[in-house]
């Protein structure tokens, strides 16, 4: 009988290493983002349009800690694209208004699953620190 393990590497058989460094960025630009965890329970098994995460409603179902206009949800979209967490997905048409998980985004949602305690907000030094890495541009 095979373990959970080793259906999952028959499954995906190739296991991306990322840097720690890379793992800590993407980390605490997540705790630092205006989402809550049902978002990113959500993209665990599907694509998430941008229209779900904006207003009141978005609050309501616990995708957003607060709402947010359209173009605000795009920017912290970005930028968790940007550090790897979330990739936007394509059609026969072009790019689409849906975002999905990365490998490193379904990483880092297996290690806070593993540890619920670690799936914190960003406290004000996470929030300096990402923000100078938004600000700044610096290449990741």
């Amino acid at each position: 009988m095979e373990t959970a393990e080793q259906a999952n590497q028959q499954v995906n058989p190739i296991q991306i290493t990322y840097p720690e460094k890379t793992v800590h960025r993407a980390a605490r630009a997540v705790r630092c983002a205006p989402f809550g965890v049902k978002f990113y329970e959500s993209m665990r098994s599907r694509s998430v349009a941008i229209a779900e995460l904006v207003g009141v409603a978005a609050v309501q179902q616990s995708m957003t800690r607060s709402p947010l206009g359209e173009l605000a949800a795009e920017n912290e979209l970005m930028w968790l694209i940007q550090v790897g967490m979330l990739r936007r997905e394509v059609d026969g048409q072009g790019l689409t208004d849906r975002f999905r998980l990365t490998p490193l985004g379904f990483l880092l949602l297996d290690r806070w699953q593993a540890n619920p305690a670690a799936w914190t907000q960003g406290r004000w030094g996470d929030r300096l620190r990402n923000g100078l890495w938004r600000w700044g541009r610096w290449p990741l």
